[in-house]
């Protein structure tokens, strides 16, 4: 029939789509592994060399874990070794006292060691990384004897395959419920809805309770489309918790760990039974009681099945073959009975969607799937998940960040488009956009409401007027158009304007000094005193991890900003999905005779910088830069009809506050 054909051609497209970006990060890793690239010491967000073991030892689920050591000096401090990161050890391949060492194997201009290593924990100067057994950890000791020793993080082949088997399974699948889902996901059915009474929760607004009364209703698919404060997350417990008085368990999913714990955590805080399935190592704090190793390790029948595998261990006093296969047989029943506990008392079962493959999960199959955070999620990975279930709720917003996708002609094929997106095109139907929103100002609001959400978003009486001096406008934006530090025949000098660094991202120097020196005025208006009582928070935002690093560095060097430590955060865009802050200062970097302005171009980041801010959103840039551009454009219009539009660099600084910017070879 035409709708196999149509939506089994869009899931092989996306295989190859998917070969595509594994090939390039492939290749760009063995590149980047030439002997040319670690030559003296490393210290980049991706690799630390050379580096000291310091000590090993056992975490309480009994995996080996070394504690390596490096030079913080010039630190990148942004990091690329989050818990559960692949990594590699390796030595320079030059080394001859690295040859013939039979743990390292040869790749590109390095000798990486050949067992799988992931990392533990991180914090400056110190990484754990896991090893998978004392063999690793010799063959690491010896070699660290003779030659020096590096890290890098390195690529995760088993997600690729993981999403690979997946697309092909839904492809091949015959299952009447299956694909009667795949044709109505990616296919020309329509989705079904049934006819129910309506529910109405008086804690929720009507956008909100219409959202859940749709979940409740679907019958294929669902998507509740979360702007900016707009309270996704608590409707989407609502629905999961709503959902469980009709189903006994339904599985909750998300692309990354991190969104994962999110959504458990507020569905534990309301006493549903969450099972959290995946490497602890990747669990926050709060959802360690809830995974599924504690839970196993807690379970009446533990103890003896453990006293069963110690004595099926021991060398010394082997049993006979007969006991050994009755202890055995005992062993599997008290895995089977433990397992089949745990999942019995489980209201939902949370992981991640490559997560959703997890052995334990093989032969388990949910009536309903929520996707949270699906507009982030690549479209593979969620058919990973939607092979497990009769029914898919996606939530998210496709007008903030999109996925990760490294190969650019992947993504412009069609590999950066959600399944979300697919969804909200071309089945307007099972869509509900969430409009009221409870986090920012309304003149900060207008500008994104307008130009992402066709204007529908109104702010909650409790946030639209709110600001935090009642002198200050929430809208200000500084120009720096012809501005920068002059030479004396007038010139501008030549570290003006954006630079390129090091690494390839670009910095503006001038703008750095800016940002601080704009913070800072700030909170001499406000009244440091003030800000420190009241907890006034603040986030600088760069869309350029080179001028993240640039600002973190002044910030640093000012005694000024001591008081404020743990007030002030300074993170790209990416690393603000999610959060908000009282005070935004957005530092735009771009300033060029071109109007080149980059992937500032991707305006669904821009909508996640500007809608961080509570109160207040200060943004710097060049306007003659900016105003070639659409968009930006319509925003600097904004600023001057609804806040402020100052074209000022601020006044040299007094020698107490005067600080060098670090040239660029050091960022």
């Amino acid at each position: 029939m035409m709708e196999n054909r149509t939506s089994i051609a869009r899931l092989a497209a996306l295989d190859e789509l998917l070969r595509m970006e594994q090939d390039y990060e492939t290749a760009a890793y063995a590149r980047s592994l030439g002997e040319g690239c670690i030559s003296g010491r490393a210290n980049e967000p991706d690799c630390k060399y050379p580096i000291a073991i310091s000590g090993w030892g056992y975490d309480a689920l009994n995996h080996l874990i070394v504690t390596v050591t490096y030079d913080t000096e010039g630190d990148e401090l942004e990091n690329d070794f989050e818990p559960s990161s692949a990594v590699a050890f390796f030595t320079l391949g030059g080394s001859e006292s690295s040859r013939g060492n039979g743990g390292f194997v040869a790749s590109g201009g390095v000798r990486e060691l050949k067992y799988s290593c992931f990392v533990d924990s991180f914090k400056e100067g110190v990484i754990q990384i896991q090893l998978p057994g004392r063999d690793a950890l010799k063959v690491l000791q010896e070699t660290a004897e003779r030659a020096l020793l590096g890290i890098r993080v390195s690529i995760d082949s088993t997600s690729y395959r993981v999403m690979h088997e997946s697309l092909r399974t839904a492809m091949r699948s015959d299952s009447e419920k299956f694909v009667r889902l795949r044709e109505t996901l990616v296919g020309n059915l329509r989705p079904r809805f049934r006819q129910l009474p309506p529910v109405v929760f008086p804690w929720l607004n009507d956008t909100q309770n219409r959202a859940v009364r749709q979940v409740v209703a679907a019958m294929d698919v669902a998507i509740v489309h979360g702007p900016p404060g707009t309270g996704k997350t608590t409707t989407l417990v609502e629905a999961i918790i709503e959902t469980l008085q009709r189903e006994e368990q339904v599985l909750v999913c998300a692309p990354s760990n991190a969104a994962v714990d999110w959504i458990s955590e507020q569905l534990s805080k309301r006493s549903v039974n969450v099972l959290r399935i995946g490497n602890p190592l990747k669990m926050s704090d709060e959802m360690l009681e809830c995974s599924y190793e504690r839970r196993y390790g807690d379970h009446p029948d533990y103890p003896e099945l453990w006293q069963i595998r110690q004595l099926l261990r021991n060398a010394d006093r082997p049993p006979s073959k007969e006991k050994a296969r009755q202890m055995r047989k005992r062993a599997d029943e008290l895995e089977i009975r433990i397992n089949e506990d745990l999942f019995r008392q489980a209201r939902v079962v949370s992981c991640t969607l490559i997560g959703s493959a997890y052995h334990i999960l093989e032969r388990r199959r949910f009536s309903t799937l929520f996707i949270d955070e699906a507009a982030q999620a690549l479209e593979p990975a969620c058919w990973t998940a939607i092979l497990k279930a009769d029914r898919v709720v996606l939530s998210g917003d496709h007008q903030q960040l999109p996925p990760t996708v490294k190969c650019i002609e992947a993504a412009r094929k069609g590999l950066s488009d959600t399944l979300m997106q697919y969804i909200v095109r071309t089945k307007p139907e099972c869509v509900t956009l969430l409009t009221t929103q409870y986090r920012m100002h309304r003149d900060i609001m207008d500008f994104p409401s307008r130009w992402f959400y066709h204007g529908a978003l109104k702010a909650a009486p409790e946030v639209a007027d709110r600001q935090v001096h009642l002198m200050d406008t929430p809208l200000t934006f500084i120009d720096t158009c012809g501005g920068g530090r002059e030479a004396e025949n007038g010139e501008r000098k030549a570290e003006s304007g954006e630079r390129r660094s090091r690494s390839g991202s670009l910095t503006n120097a001038d703008e750095a000094r800016l940002v601080v020196h704009t913070l800072r005025d700030y909170v001499d208006m406000l009244g440091l005193e003030r800000v420190v009582a009241d907890g006034v928070d603040f986030g600088i935002i760069s869309p350029y991890r080179a001028q993240v690093r640039m600002i973190r560095r002044l910030l640093k060097m000012q005694r000024f900003y001591r008081r404020l430590r743990g007030q002030v955060t300074v993170r790209t865009v990416d690393g603000f999905q999610g959060q908000e802050r009282d005070v935004i200062l957005i530092s735009l970097v771009r300033d060029n005779d071109e109007g080149q302005i980059g992937f500032l171009g991707d305006l669904r980041r821009m909508n996640v910088a500007i809608t961080r801010a509570r109160m207040k959103l200060i943004i710097i840039g060049n306007s003659e830069t900016l105003s070639r551009h659409h968009f930006f454009r319509a925003m600097l219009e904004h600023f001057k009809e609804r806040g402020q539009f100052v074209e000022a660099w601020p006044q040299e600084q007094t020698a107490a506050d005067e600080t060098s910017v670090p040239g660029q070879d050091e960022v």
